[in-house]
């Protein structure tokens, strides 16, 4: 599955839990996740999205790192089937 259409999945599927997932873009600041999903009562995480069988780039892995550092859940996702899990645990803190 192309890497957008699964975003668009990930995008629906937090908006029907009644979050947003909204794209994150840091100028300047290369290898941060694709998007940022908060969930209601202030339950929020990362999400790298990746086309099916792909791994993050090395960049991308350090700036991962450094956010599970910071106290922060990082996801990556690369199946439609992850998506459920993926929300579960951001729920679940």
């Amino acid at each position: 599955m192309k890497e957008k259409i699964l975003e668009g999945k990930l995008v629906e599927a937090v908006k029907a839990t009644g979050g947003i997932a909204l794209k994150f873009v840091s100028p300047n600041y290369y290898g941060m996740p694709d998007r940022l999903v908060l969930l209601p009562i202030g339950r929020l995480a990362f999400v790298e999205v990746k086309q099916y069988g792909e791994h993050p780039r090395p960049l991308q892995e350090a700036r991962h790192g450094m956010l599970r550092r910071l106290g922060f859940k990082v996801f990556v996702l690369d199946r439609p089937e992850q998506i459920k899990q993926i929300l579960e645990d951001i729920a679940n803190g």
